[in-house]
């Protein structure tokens, strides 16, 4: 029996290792996100499942000679988070080569870790800040300049993306990315030019996000070996935050099968750490519908397994229909009558059994869909038992939501407006912004809901800044956005990251509750999720991240229990120096940190003044007082 760290335990008389667990974890808070069993102090796990959950004594029954347990130290224990909306394959295929600055609380951090790179990247490669952050998180509350850039390395193309509003380039990535005074400004976009008519390095999504995205396609990717180890460092950073399954929303230049290809070859290996279930999204636009129909010829929807499997399509169906969400831009007017081909790819799926999701930000937008749906209704496709959604629906009206539950659809709501808020309130007004979005709403009228982040190009990937945002509706930036009747309570928000994203890929009966039977998908929490202060909630990490009863990340009191993965390659990598997202303290207990630090220099002041006492250099009576001041 292999213990880590535990004491007081031994295999139970007469257990045969075929018939005892592989993992036990004891003396926990266990959140079982179960009616029927809210709490637990132990469970049990074998051959991926849990084979008991209950007190002590009864998981104990369960430990054979072989069985490892864990002490949880008395932890919290959630079940294992599910991003209902993560852009997980392209952020692996990319992880190893971005500068993250998600969490970087001031700029001055951020642009001292961009020289930094500087001087480690080689020559012909870029500097990537690609997402997950916002200048409302910076002490300074603003953006770099351009200037900045250039200081901070004047000869290594830098790119950075904000939101998908901008990006920023210096010098040397615009002469990389080949922008002239004679480039024209692509369809959506602008290229922003000085008064010589040359480009200044600043672009803009106006509204649409291409200009962004076919620049980054400019810069180098990685070859097929630092592929693989990318996204396993990509996948260990997300069990880093108890993730144990996501949803990957394809999208733009993410094409099936060739970006899908590191995955698949990692789940065939049995070396992926995170369950994926994934859509496919037609990339080129005019050939949309044959894509569709290629694919629905190819395969059925939920052919995969535990680890892999596709979902159905979409975030787009077809280009036409999508609307873009920079909400420092105005809505986006959608081209008249792009129903016609949106119809006959949303028949053909529903036709073949395949479920959707739909990029629609707008409620604009999804009133032209679902009079779509609406249409298709009459001939019996709706509702006809495909999981199909929305995504993002900032501003859903209360009509369409109605509108939506008639016709057997669901949303994915992320978070957003944790890094857009501000900017939606400097455009809409902060009334409006009281029910961007409503989930409330949704709740009240029992729609199935699910939790997710849209990372890594907008929000970060920490599912607790989402959380976090449920639960107080503020930004990063920390402005209220929603009134108290408008909040989502801790264990909702919870169980929309749980078991809301199992129902949307119809796993709800295995996984998103801890329950016998159910997928050993589990978090070890750093902190008690239901007892920290609020603004504490972000800081939450993971200190033992299990999926199907392996340990895929172990750190605190664990660390090195988990499973090995190859070292950063390339060597040179943002992530080899910097790692993911910047931690910092929760701001709930700096001040008792503080104290404690303070404590321990006094006492150590203590220890040396009696050390000195002891050789008579010093009064042994209690500290003397020099200062005349304080003599009475």
């Amino acid at each position: 029996m292999t213990t880590m760290p535990v004491s007081g335990v031994t295999p139970f008389p007469g257990l045969e290792d075929g018939d005892a667990a592989d993992l036990v974890v004891r003396n926990a808070k266990v959140h079982t996100g179960d009616p029927e069993r809210p709490a637990a102090t132990a469970l049990a796990v074998r051959d991926g499942r849990i084979t008991a959950l209950g007190d002590e004594a009864t998981v104990a029954r369960h430990v054979g000679p072989r069985t490892r347990v864990v002490d949880a130290l008395g932890r919290r224990i959630v079940p294992g988070l599910n991003d209902s909306h993560l852009h997980v394959i392209r952020g692996g295929l990319n992880y190893v080569l971005e500068l993250r600055w998600d969490g970087v609380p001031s700029l001055r951090q951020a642009l001292a870790m961009l020289r930094e790179q500087a001087g480690r990247t080689p020559k012909g490669q870029w500097i990537r800040v690609v997402g997950g952050w916002t200048a409302e998180q910076f002490a300074e509350r603003r953006m770099p300049t351009v200037a900045e850039l250039n200081a901070a390395a004047p000869d290594t193309p830098v790119f950075v993306l904000h939101l998908y509003q901008s990006a920023l380039m210096n010098r040397a990535a615009v002469r990389a990315a080949g922008y002239t005074r004679d480039t024209p400004d692509p369809r959506g976009g602008q290229i922003v030019r000085g008064r010589d008519g040359e480009p200044t390095g600043v672009l803009l999504a106006a509204p649409g996000a291409l200009v962004l995205y076919s620049t980054l396609a400019a810069a180098p990717t990685l070859g097929e070996e630092d592929r693989k180890t990318s996204t396993r460092h990509f996948l260990r950073e997300l069990n880093r935050f108890g993730l144990t399954s996501a949803v990957d929303a394809a999208g733009g230049f993410q094409s099936f099968p060739e970006n899908y290809r590191t995955v698949t070859e990692l789940a065939r290996a049995g070396e992926l750490s995170l369950r994926i279930a994934y859509h496919l999204f037609p990339q080129a636009a005019g050939q949309e519908l044959d894509d569709l129909r290629r694919w629905t010829e190819t395969v059925d929807p939920d052919e995969g397994d535990e680890w892999l499997r596709l979902n159905g399509a979409g975030e787009n169906l077809t280009w036409a229909a999508a609307d873009f969400e920079n909400f420092s831009e105005p809505r986006p007017e959608l081209a008249a009558g792009y129903e016609a081909e949106f119809e006959k790819a949303v028949r053909l799926l529903m036709e073949n059994g395949w479920g959707f999701r739909l990029h629609a930000t707008y409620d604009e937008t999804i009133r032209r869909d679902l009079a779509v749906f609406e249409k298709l209704a009459a001939e019996g496709l709706f509702p006809a038992g495909n999981r199909w959604l929305f995504d993002h629906a900032e501003t859903v009206s209360p009509g369409s939501l109605e509108r939506i539950a008639a016709l057997g659809g669901a949303i994915g709501v992320q978070n957003r407006m944790s890094f857009q808020g501000k900017a939606f309130v400097d455009r809409y007004g902060a009334e409006a912004a009281e029910r961007t979005p409503p989930v409330t709403e949704m709740l009240e009228r029992g729609l199935r809901v699910a939790a997710g982040t849209d990372a890594t190009r907008v929000s970060s990937y920490n599912p607790w800044v989402a959380l976090h945002w449920l639960v107080t509706g503020r930004t990063v930036g920390d402005l209220r956005l929603y009134p108290p009747d408008r909040l989502v309570s801790r264990e909702k928000a919870l169980e929309l990251y749980t078991r809301g994203g199992a129902r949307m890929t119809g796993e709800g009966e295995v996984k998103g509750l801890l329950r016998t039977g159910f997928l050993a998908d589990f978090a070890v929490l750093s902190h008690d999720y239901f007892a920290v202060r609020a603004d504490d909630i972000p800081h939450i990490e993971s200190v033992l991240t299990v999926v199907g009863g392996r340990l895929v990340y172990a750190a605190a009191e664990y660390e090195g229990l988990d499973e090995a993965v190859p070292p950063v390659s390339p060597s040179w990598s943002p992530v080899a120096r910097f790692g993911g997202y910047q931690a910092t303290p929760p701001p709930g207990i700096t001040g008792a940190r503080q104290a404690d630090r303070l404590a321990e220099a006094v006492a150590e002041s203590e220890r040396h003044r009696q050390w000195r006492a002891a050789r008579g250099s010093a009064p042994g009576n209690g500290p003397q007082v020099f200062d005349p001041c304080f003599v009475l």
